[in-house]
């Protein structure tokens, strides 16, 4: 997204130490990678449509098995008060991102295991980021996101572009049954990014959790942050957190019993 220094909740991001880009690996292999996992015998995870379940994957012979947890695909969006993304023209000048916020954001992204993102998202990401920590003028959260963002496996959904850098893969549709697969994979949550490409995941009910910080401002007209359907998802308030600067942070997650948004 885009302001003067662009607002990193256009999608999100993880820390921790700071990774080496393993841009020499497959998506999922980075992600084993990053977890100290290898693939199981079989599975070269060239692609999220071939990743195998590898939930136990170095799992000593004979040892104790424990219950799988999936990971949760997470929807991070910046909203003003009258429910859009961005003003005409990507206008995100009323964003107000100090550095409680931005910490929060780093905080939060840090954990995640990948970042998914639509194809504007993604351009308006790698625009900025890769070298936003070369500039001596940007402030310590920014310098840090910048190595969280690069460091980060990044999926991206797009059906022209045919490759991408910066420790990314193009996948050019959203299929539910992959995404699944993503899901039970081991590592942190995936964060995704994009009013489009939320969406198509909210169509085929692959959204897990909805966090979605309120700005205090009516800009009048925009992108509206969700689209028009005949669908009911019923949801679950996890937390509100206000910042000191009148954002509010909305915690949702999909009742179980939900699946798939229901028509009315």
């Amino acid at each position: 997204m885009r302001t003067s220094s662009p607002s990193i909740v256009a999608r999100s991001s993880l820390f921790g130490k700071m990774l080496p880009v393993l841009t020499d690996l497959p998506l999922q292999g980075r992600l084993d990678a990053r977890n100290g996992k290898k693939l199981p015998p079989g599975v070269d995870g060239t692609s999220p449509a071939r990743l195998q379940g590898a939930a136990y994957a170095g799992t000593p012979a004979g040892s104790e098995q424990k219950e799988p947890v999936m990971r949760k695909v997470i929807f991070m969006m910046q909203v003003s008060l009258d429910g859009f993304f961005e003003g005409p023209e990507q206008d995100l000048s009323w964003h107000l991102v100090d550095d409680e916020l931005h910490r929060h954001f780093n905080d939060e992204l840090r954990t995640m295991g990948a970042f998914l993102d639509g194809r504007v998202s993604y351009e308006l990401m790698a625009d900025f980021w890769p070298t936003a920590d070369q500039d001596p003028s940007n402030p310590a959260p920014m310098v840090e996101f910048a190595g969280i963002w690069r460091d980060m496996p990044k999926i991206v959904y797009s059906r022209t572009l045919t490759s991408a850098g910066w420790n990314t893969e193009v996948v050019h549709d959203v299929v539910a049954e992959d995404v699944a697969r993503l899901k039970d994979q081991p590592g942190g949550d995936l964060a995704l990014g994009g009013a489009d490409l939320a969406a198509s995941f909210r169509r085929l009910g692959l959204i897990d959790e909805y966090r979605i910080y309120v700005h205090p401002v009516l800009i009048g007209r925009g992108s509206a942050l969700f689209r028009e359907t005949d669908a009911v998802t019923p949801l679950r308030l996890l937390e509100s957190r206000t910042f000191g600067n009148g954002v509010v942070l909305l915690r949702y997650s999909v009742e179980p019993d939900a699946g798939h948004a229901e028509d009315r």
